[in-house]
């Protein structure tokens, strides 16, 4: 018997236009690459024994998991609201923000503020979800920021908002 394991939350359901964009593609992607797998896996089967076959065992996972992904995407997509216009108040962090910090050792960074379906830490998009993100909502340039962290808090000070991206 498996442990119990309770829901997840619900993610935020906002994305950007770019984000949308990479969602759709990724779909039309898959729908390419099932299309690919499905005709190795013909012919894998047709091979014979498909209890030793190693091409078809490993072709049925794969179509597995891309057909969970496009599944889920599917499920996703339309209940996404895309968010276009930037905030009335263009100085103060919200959703789609560009916002430069900088910490107590004094090292800046910069982060983007985007919906969880689209957060990458490697190009600085954070989820509007995380601590971090919550932490900078409705701030300002000069602002202090205290974020939770397993150590303890994090100190930063806002330096830059923008809604464009920042260099």
């Amino acid at each position: 018997m498996g442990r119990y394991r309770p829901p997840q939350p619900r993610s935020s359901l906002y994305i950007t236009v770019e984000g949308y964009a990479c969602l759709q593609a990724e779909l039309e992607a898959l729908w390419v690459r099932r299309a690919e797998v499905t005709k190795a896996l013909a012919a894998a089967a047709a091979e014979g024994d498909r209890s030793e076959n190693a091409e078809y065992i490993y072709r049925k996972k794969e179509l597995g998991g891309i057909d969970r992904r496009i599944r889920y995407l599917q499920k996703r997509v339309p209940d996404l609201e895309v968010v276009i216009d930037p905030p009335s108040d263009p100085s103060r962090i919200f959703f789609g923000a560009w916002v430069r910090l900088e910490d107590e050792a004094g090292d800046e960074v910069v982060y983007r503020i985007v919906g969880p379906d689209e957060f990458d830490f490697e190009k600085g998009f954070i989820s509007m979800d995380s601590p971090m993100a919550k932490a900078l909502i409705k701030k300002g340039i000069d602002d202090e920021v205290e974020v939770p962290i397993p150590a303890g808090k994090a100190r930063y000070y806002v330096l830059d908002v923008s809604y464009q991206p920042m260099p």
